[in-house]
């Protein structure tokens, strides 16, 4: 039993859908929640980049005496949770596109992923569609600019549904019928992703709850349970904090403060 905080980054606000999920499933938790926004996308940034930055925030979880790290990231999970995983000996728990849950779904045969280039052309990304989804038609789109859109708290503009409608509708024409959203910043935009689905029928699939439920089997595994009541969680990002501030508390739908890291 252990009242030190859990870690959870990603490349900036998307990594909140995980976090609620945690806060859900595991109440007496605390959390320290790093966004890395000034170097969002992910799925753009060079992998030497994306090495030293998530050092870095191992190393910032280490400083905040963290019991363990999630990686609220795909792209981050694709290219460095085995490195990380080699190099900290902190309990880690990642993240991966549903792939086979969407596969189990499936009523036409075809799954749509929404997903970042880096997570795509990955072969962790490679390897799940080769083991869950040989029986079934995958069409898979790098979606550029909808991690910019959450990042902006921009989730129903014009804008947001004109970029979702340009991906979105090449999948339903195909009668795809689930679909995976293979960031974490991607469920923010579900409801519009609905919206704009209008009547057709499509499963949204996202593994939030998945990756809070594996964390609670390794905190039970290393008896890492805080008994005691939650005290704080604590938000951090490397840009803006005051710009940060106002798209946390949008996104998490109540006051957030939100310190620059």
């Amino acid at each position: 039993m252990t009242t030190n905080p859990i870690g959870v980054f990603d490349s900036g606000v998307g990594g909140l859908s995980v976090y609620q999920a945690i806060r859900k499933h595991l109440p007496n938790e605390n959390i320290v929640y790093f966004a890395d926004s000034a170097y969002a996308p992910y799925g753009k940034l060079p992998k030497e980049n994306l090495h030293k930055r998530c050092q870095y925030i191992a190393e910032f979880f280490l400083k905040h005496n963290a019991k363990a790290m999630v990686i609220a990231c795909n792209t981050a999970t694709a290219l460095m949770a085995d490195w990380l995983r080699a190099e900290y000996e902190l309990p880690i728990i990642a993240i991966e596109p549903a792939i086979k849950p969407a596969a189990a779904l499936t009523r036409s045969g075809h799954i749509g992923v929404f997903a970042t280039e880096n997570t795509l052309n990955s072969t962790r990304y490679q390897r799940l569609v080769a083991q869950y989804a040989r029986d079934v038609s995958i069409h898979q789109v790098a979606c550029h600019g909808f991690v910019e859109q959450v990042e902006a708290g921009e989730l129903d503009t014009p804008k947001t549904l004109a970029l979702i409608e340009s991906y979105l509708r090449p999948l339903l024409n195909y009668k795809v019928d689930t679909l995976v959203l293979g960031c974490t910043h991607y469920p923010f935009l579900g409801k519009s992703i609905k919206k704009l689905a209008n009547s057709a029928p499509l499963k949204l699939l996202d593994t939030a709850d998945a990756v809070s439920l594996q964390l609670t089997r390794v905190l039970a595994t290393h008896d890492l349970f805080n008994n005691e009541a939650h005290e704080n969680d604590q938000f951090f990002t490397s840009a803006d904090a005051k710009t940060a501030q106002a798209v946390f508390s949008k996104l998490l739908g109540t006051n957030t403060k939100v310190l620059k890291a």
